[in-house]
């Protein structure tokens, strides 16, 4: 496909595309240099391999993957022309995405409770790597959640129809994304001991 053909509309919809996916698999590189990083420290003698994840990360996982789902609701919704339902499911969208961030934060508390800290004489590599990695992830989802604000605030000024969509299908396919890595880091985390 000659990207360089097409009216300035199909090519600035392709490069935005683009520079999304661009994003996302050096995204992907970050997080499987991490991982990485994780799998050759677990090698070392002072790795802690009985750990338990906090419940409330699993909850969050149960959170952001019904929040991918109702973003597809939405987007499904608004390619209908059903404005409405596809609001609707962004704000659920949204307050579930909210959900998540603070059920990682009672994560963090709970590993705190039990004993585990990201630094200092009780904490252990392994749990300075599962600090970094919920954090760095944190991290992504509230850039997710302003995306998604962006996108709410221009369906509300009813921007989008299902002929122009361009900015609700970036802002989904970069939420899918971040679940799809969090599903992968909380079984990577939960299988690699």
């Amino acid at each position: 496909m000659d990207l360089t053909q097409g009216t300035a509309e199909e090519k600035n919809r392709r490069a935005k595309k683009m520079m999304l996916w661009f994003g996302i698999v050096s995204l992907t590189m970050g997080f499987a240099g991490w991982t990485s990083a994780y799998i050759v420290s677990s090698k070392r003698e002072d790795w802690v391999s009985d750990l338990e994840l906090p419940s409330a990360f699993f909850i969050s996982t149960v959170m952001i993957i019904l929040s991918s789902i109702t973003y597809l609701v939405a987007k499904k919704a608004v390619a209908k022309n059903n404005q409405k339902k596809g609001t609707i499911f962004l704000l659920i969208t949204l307050a579930l995405g909210v959900t998540f961030i603070s059920l990682q934060f009672v994560g963090f508390s709970q590993m705190l409770e039990n004993g585990y800290y990201f630094t200092g004489p009780t904490s252990s590599i392994k749990m300075s790597y599962v600090f970094l990695i919920a954090a760095v992830h944190i991290a992504h989802v509230v850039a997710g959640l302003i995306s998604l604000l962006v996108v709410l605030v221009q369906q509300l000024r009813k921007k989008y129809t299902p002929e122009n969509m361009l900015g609700m299908e970036l802002g989904a396919t970069f939420w899918h994304f971040l679940d799809f890595i969090w599903v992968y880091l909380i079984l990577f985390m939960y299988f690699v001991k």
